[in-house]
């Protein structure tokens, strides 16, 4: 869902921002120019912070080795 029209900025970015390290709407108007232009979406882009901070991290999906044969593939578990 895009929270910020003017700069294009996606609510995945801001997870992704959030995940960077960014804790506060400063850092992301300073990362992804939320709010820098009209301001209308700074409601909205604090939710989506709040959100993506309260959220817990999510783990990297596990690799496992599936033996079929002699030959060796790997399977990406899905999450």
């Amino acid at each position: 869902m895009y929270v910020c029209v003017c700069n294009a900025v996606t609510e995945r970015q801001i997870d992704q921002a959030v995940r960077a390290g960014a804790t506060s709407l400063r850092h992301l108007r300073h990362q992804l120019g939320v709010s820098a232009e009209c301001g209308r979406c700074a409601r909205c882009a604090q939710d989506c912070l709040r959100a993506a901070l309260c959220e817990p991290p999510r783990p990297a999906p596990a690799v496992h080795t599936v033996h079929a044969g002699s030959s060796q593939s790997l399977a990406l578990e899905a999450s």
